[in-house]
């Protein structure tokens, strides 16, 4: 018979490890953002050289796993800052885990922000030059903050995965919410009900914010 009595106790450390979650979680998704935006205009771009780079980095990354990815960097980030610096830089499993995500979610934000500029018409664009504003002035002011406005619910709709795929930094030892549930349960003896646990919390935080994405999206469609 399963018994969930000692959860309760563990919540303080369950709750340490659900921080780094949301660290990773809100970090990632602001950089691979901001990375996917920049990406996603040099696809855009007329520089043939610039928009074949774009299109080979979003290509590559999105035909990999980001298990794959996440272990790479921890093994790669330290070598490479040694080749940058010089020196032996300590890098911990946590940084080398929010590189990862950013590199990896900046390809599939890519596609959300290009879809999401292209969705934008295009007489706007040529008005804008119209009035003597430049390309970035028209991208900035015009542009982007429509094309953001219009792909919002996809941009919450891909942090939530994110928010999921927190949980394979497992493989390098990171105590995210997961890895300290499984933890926990391993030391008190109850594995399955912290594990069960786990799972509630995941549903419970992903379903809630699908919700509010819907919401969000029937209020920007008014």
């Amino acid at each position: 018979m399963m018994d969930f009595s000692q959860i309760v106790p563990a919540l303080p450390s369950l709750w340490e490890g659900m921080l780094v979650t949301l660290q990773i979680t809100v970090l990632g998704v602001l950089g691979g953002v901001v990375l996917g935006t920049l990406l996603a205009l040099m696809r855009m771009s007329h520089n043939a050289v610039l928009s074949k780079i774009a299109a080979t980095y979003v290509n590559y990354f999105r035909s990999i796993p980001l298990l794959l990815v996440i272990i790479w960097f921890y093994l790669a980030v330290p070598y490479l800052l040694r080749w940058i610096t010089g020196q032996d830089t300590p890098v911990g499993a946590f940084t080398s885990c929010l590189v990862a995500f950013i590199m990896f979610e900046a390809a599939y934000f890519c596609e959300i922000v290009r879809a999401g500029i292209q969705a934008i018409p295009r007489g706007q664009m040529g008005a804008a030059q119209a009035l003597g504003m430049s390309y970035g002035q028209t991208m900035r002011l015009i542009i982007l903050p429509q094309a953001f406005r219009k792909m919002t619910p996809l941009l919450l709709q891909q942090s939530i995965i994110l928010f999921q795929d927190t949980s394979l930094v497992y493989t390098v030892g990171l105590m995210d919410f997961l890895n300290t549930a499984r933890s926990r349960g391993d030391i008190i003896g109850s594995p399955h009900e912290f594990l069960i646990f786990a799972g509630l919390v995941y549903f419970i935080v992903s379903f809630t914010a699908s919700r509010l994405v819907k919401l969000l999206q029937k209020r920007l469609a008014v």
